[in-house]
């Protein structure tokens, strides 16, 4: 029976365990630059197989919000080179995050007060960027209509993305996952609720809704490898006004069956609710639909590993792995207040609740201050 603690082989890359810490915002870099703070929170979390870094904007255009470092410019580079050497020295191994929030932005962190660009020309309804208030404050601020992408602009924002990738391969990154989840970008190509478009990228086949998806998979492997490439997708996540439709399982099966012949390191999917599988009424009914789903992507990628996070525990864990439905399994908020978190999940010690106000934003407290576990 394969273990949680049994090391893993990633397309090649051996970790030491089949945990993985998820990505996680945590607004910490000043000037979009990762730091000295940011080399130690990642170090303190080593010990997990697999680190992902939280998001990590491809270009300015990209942000949608404050204080998250990217991985566009120079220092940029070198602030992540410091976080992953520090990651390497003790034995870790991390992947970089590359995002790009399309509509979900706003002109406060624009270049020149541009207006966000997507897929579509609508609006994400109720949903928050973190730029600049009308006094200049830093705030939470409502997310205007975008600016729809031309379609010579597309080709631009799939060269960004393997432009980033090389970037976090020079930052010392042992690969990169594709933030293809959350209402992003992807998505918004992706939904045909939400995409307008009436080029060659538009919902009218699923072939034009997967077409951008497909071809940053390819510009990005193309520029760093296969073996060092991953994709984040959360198939019936809502997230941002992401409507449900009723081809979702066609479009991930599809997705992955093309995810699977491209042999990527992995797909990596993010359960966003536990009630997340669509009946003829497209409401959500019971999670045992999801596990459904998931078996079905998974016979699509079997040089693919599959990754599973959300409400996990260590017991759904190793029976999900157990039964072949995952090949491992991702941790978020858990590892914000646990840096030690896999020998507490081995040795069924007790985990420290996190603190919520401190998720986002702020200095070390709620970040680099967390103990390990201690028996004394």
């Amino acid at each position: 029976m394969n273990n949680l603690f049994d090391s893993f082989n990633l397309a090649g890359m051996v970790l030491k365990n089949r945990i993985v810490m998820a990505p996680l915002t945590r607004a910490r870099a000043s000037r979009d630059v990762a730091d000295e703070r940011t080399a130690l929170y990642y170090a303190q979390r080593a010990t997990a197989g697999l680190i992902v870094s939280e998001g990590t904007s491809i270009s300015r255009e990209g942000r949608g919000y404050l204080f998250n470092p990217g991985i566009f410019t120079a220092e940029q580079i070198a602030g992540w080179r410091l976080a992953t050497d520090s990651v390497h020295a003790v034995g870790g191994r991390i992947f970089a995050q590359l995002w790009h929030v399309g509509r979900v932005s706003h002109p406060s962190i624009q270049d020149d007060g541009k207006l966000p660009v997507s897929a579509t020309s609508k609006q994400a309804m109720n949903a928050k960027a973190f730029g600049y208030d009308e006094n200049g404050k830093p705030s939470p601020i409502d997310t205007p209509a975008p600016r729809p992408l031309s379609t010579d602009e597309v080709a631009r924002v799939v060269e960004d993305f393997a432009q980033a990738a090389q970037n976090a391969i020079q930052a010392g990154f042992d690969g990169v996952e594709i933030h293809g989840a959350n209402g992003y970008l992807f998505e918004q190509f992706m939904n045909p609720l939400v995409n307008d478009r009436t080029d060659c990228y538009s919902a009218d086949t699923l072939a034009n809704r997967l077409r951008f998806t497909l071809e940053v998979i390819d510009a990005v492997t193309a520029r760093v490898g296969k073996e060092r490439v991953g994709i984040r997708i959360s198939p019936y996540g809502k997230l941002f006004d992401m409507p449900f439709y009723p081809e979702i399982d066609e479009t991930y099966t599809e997705l992955c069956r093309e995810i699977g012949q491209r042999e990527l390191a992995y797909v990596h999917i993010m359960n966003q609710s536990g009630y997340t599988r669509l009946d003829s009424a497209l409401e959500p009914v019971a999670e045992s639909g999801f596990y459904g789903l998931l078996r079905t992507l998974k016979s699509f990628l079997p040089h693919t590993a599959l990754i599973l996070a959300g409400g996990m525990t260590r017991e759904r864990a190793e029976q999900m792995i157990a039964d072949k439905i995952i090949d491992l399994v991702a941790f978020g908020a858990a590892f914000i207040s646990n840096p030690d978190l896999v020998a507490r999940l081995k040795n069924s010690w007790p985990l420290t609740p996190a603190d919520p106000n401190t998720f986002y934003g702020g200095g070390a407290k709620g970040y680099v201050d967390y103990a390990p576990y201690s028996t004394q």
